[in-house]
């Protein structure tokens, strides 16, 4: 019997404010969305998270980030993936009020997978 817990793995990109906090929390988890953020957004590949890093993060930061975690299955399949654009363009919408617990649910550490300028 196996006591492997099945994952899903999750992108984000992100911009230096967030970097830091996730750095903050040993890259263990997300912090809280702003009152102005009701959704958080992970992606399905690293592929859309380079897109959306270098056309959002570096021209309001100078620099983006791609970060890589793994959920657990089970939570990860409460929440559909959403298509919206092409393809591969490909995210979770999970709501603001279940970062809390979309973070009880990373097996891991958030792994920083790619750095853009």
């Amino acid at each position: 019997m196996s006591n492997l817990i099945e994952t899903i793995t999750m992108y984000r990109p992100i911009g230096k404010k967030e970097w830091q906090l996730v750095q903050d929390s040993d890259c263990t988890k997300w912090p809280p969305r702003l009152p102005e953020q009701p959704i958080f957004y992970p992606v399905t590949n690293e592929k859309y998270a380079r897109e959306i890093t270098c056309k959002w993060n570096i021209p309001d930061d100078g620099v983006g980030y791609v970060c890589r975690f793994a959920v657990t299955k089970s939570f990860a399949e409460r929440y559909k993936i959403e298509q919206v654009g092409a393809d591969y363009h490909t995210e979770w919408w999970i709501p603001a009020e279940d970062v809390d617990n979309l973070n009880e649910n990373i097996v891991g550490k958030i792994e920083l997978v790619g750095e853009y300028h």
